[in-house]
């Protein structure tokens, strides 16, 4: 009788779950408890696409390499060309042309942020049960409470507000920004940020309770300027004899390190096996002898709409993936991680969203439903006003790709860019072939990735068809929210010698 009661109910169980759609085969179903994922999402700054050892074996990184092989390697994962545009994607799902964020970033005296009417990810995570950690780099907007991570749906928060600072002292302009939700924390002077958001995440993940699933976003600050990087990472590096690119390397290796402790801590508090893990960029890397990003063989840097300040370096691991091992050449988008991990978790997107479900693409390798998406619409005029699109294998750009352009090899040799090179001595460097900064240009991404190739004189109507459509979307433009920096409100002497919010 206990025999035929427990098949009565597994029957009874499965049956419930086809008729009503409950439970999606993306959930874990444990006898009759669905276990929501945790979800770890890290985004390494300025991490260009030759800055990985899965596409360049000189760089040390053996927890990504790792975590990449055994999981899917995402090949056309699209993201902004600078850092503020593409968080807001992450949070929003929506192209950072109909937010207003389209036009560089938020400056640190800038009295903006994202719109708040718009639903970042964390608070409609929260709706489906989830605990909200954020460790690391916001540069969404701080000036009111508001537009802050604590805000904005994050529970817990300790990070810094703004683009950049120093990894020891962690200040912007001789002011700290480093805080514990609202709370300035001047107790870290001299440690070096990867560490301090390894341990912080460490702890985050040992205190939380285990009742409820976990949504931690980590965007580290690495491996953003100023490059800078303890010792004995450098020393990883004997080879490498261009000052800059050996620092930055190092940056990259202690990053791996400090995910390679973050999956440990996983691993240890029982969380791992039930851990969809998400690796991005948030731009391509600075290909420039300051910062020493590279982005080879792609063309271009961060700040472009070239493949090289857009197409990121990216994967996904977890167990709830069906397929993996492989590497995965559907397209998709920054704006399509939102309604993905609402999927995965039993939600629904806003149907005004410009990110597409792309769940069965990431979990099955199934082909992706984005079969377009906008690389960026700005209509400001100054350098970085252009625009470009990508419909099927089609890439259009129309006014500036942005500069650098060319094709920037990895700086080896000793010298060559260890001086302040002025950015016009810089270009003569690279590649000849360099475009002017007012053109229409088509390229066949599949055909040519490393857009070598302008087709846009032998294809007239390919060219009108997109530039048509791109016209179609700047219907939906919202102008730009670039407003008159004010730093006498900002002033972080107001607010105890830390950037903080409360002056707009």
């Amino acid at each position: 009788m206990i025999e035929f009661a427990m098949s009565a109910w597994s029957t009874w169980w499965l049956l419930l779950v086809l008729l009503t759609g409950w439970v999606t085969s993306d959930l874990y179903v444990h006898g009759s408890e669905v276990q929501k994922p945790h979800i770890v999402f890290v985004v390494a700054d300025d991490l260009g696409w030759n800055d990985i050892s899965y596409n360049n074996p000189d760089v040390i990184t053996p927890t990504l390499d790792k975590l990449a092989r055994e999981g899917v390697i995402l090949n056309q994962s699209y993201v902004q060309p600078v850092c503020t545009p593409t968080r807001a994607s992450f949070m929003t799902g929506y192209f950072p042309y109909r937010l207003g964020m389209q036009h560089k970033v938020l400056n640190r005296d800038a009295p903006a942020g994202v719109p708040l009417n718009f639903t970042f990810l964390p608070q409609k995570l929260k709706e489906h049960g989830y605990s909200t950690y954020m460790i690391g780099k916001w540069h969404l907007g701080f000036c009111k409470y508001g537009f802050t991570p604590d805000g904005r749906g994050f529970e817990h928060f300790y990070g810094f507000y703004n683009a950049d600072e120093g990894y020891y002292n962690h200040t912007v302009g001789g002011y700290l920004d480093l805080r514990e939700d609202l709370h300035p924390d001047f107790h870290r002077n001299g440690t070096y940020s990867t560490y301090i958001f390894a341990q912080k995440a460490e702890e985050y993940i040992a205190n939380h309770n285990q009742s409820q699933p976990m949504y931690l976003y980590l965007p580290f600050q690495s491996v953003h300027g100023p490059i800078m990087v303890p010792q004995h990472y450098l020393d990883m590096y004997p080879n490498i004899h261009d000052t800059n690119r050996r620092i930055k390397s190092g940056m990259i290796t202690a990053m791996d390190d400090a995910v390679k402790y973050l999956v440990t801590s996983l691993q240890k508090h029982g969380m791992w096996e039930n851990t969809l893990f998400v690796f991005t960029t948030d731009n391509g890397g600075p290909a420039n002898p300051i910062n020493a990003g590279n982005n080879w063989p792609l063309r271009g840097s961060k700040g472009t709409l070239w493949e090289g300040g857009t197409r990121g370096v990216a994967f996904v691991h977890g167990n709830m993936l069906q397929r993996t091992g492989y590497v995965n050449n559907e397209m998709i988008h920054a704006v399509d991680w939102y309604p993905s991990l609402l999927e995965l978790v039993g939600g629904e997107r806003d149907p005004d969203m410009d990110g597409i479900n792309v769940w069965d693409t990431l979990s099955k390798g199934y082909p992706s439903p984005r079969k377009e998406f906008v690389y960026n619409i700005d209509v400001v005029k100054d350098a970085r006003s252009g625009a470009a699109i990508r419909m099927g294998d089609y890439k259009l750009i129309s006014g500036k790709g942005g500069h650098p352009d060319g094709w920037v090899p990895v700086p080896t040799v000793d010298g060559v860019w260890e001086e302040h090179v002025l950015m016009d001595e810089y270009e003569e460097m690279i590649e000849l072939g360099l475009a002017p900064h007012n053109k229409t240009y088509l390229f066949n991404i599949k055909d040519d990735p490393t857009e070598h190739h302008d087709l846009s004189k032998h294809m007239p109507d390919k060219v009108n068809e997109m530039l048509a459509r791109l016209e179609e979307l700047k219907k939906k433009l919202v102008p730009a929210i670039h407003p008159k920096e004010e730093p006498d409100k900002a002033d972080p002497r107001k607010f105890g010698n830390a950037w903080s919010p409360g002056w707009c």
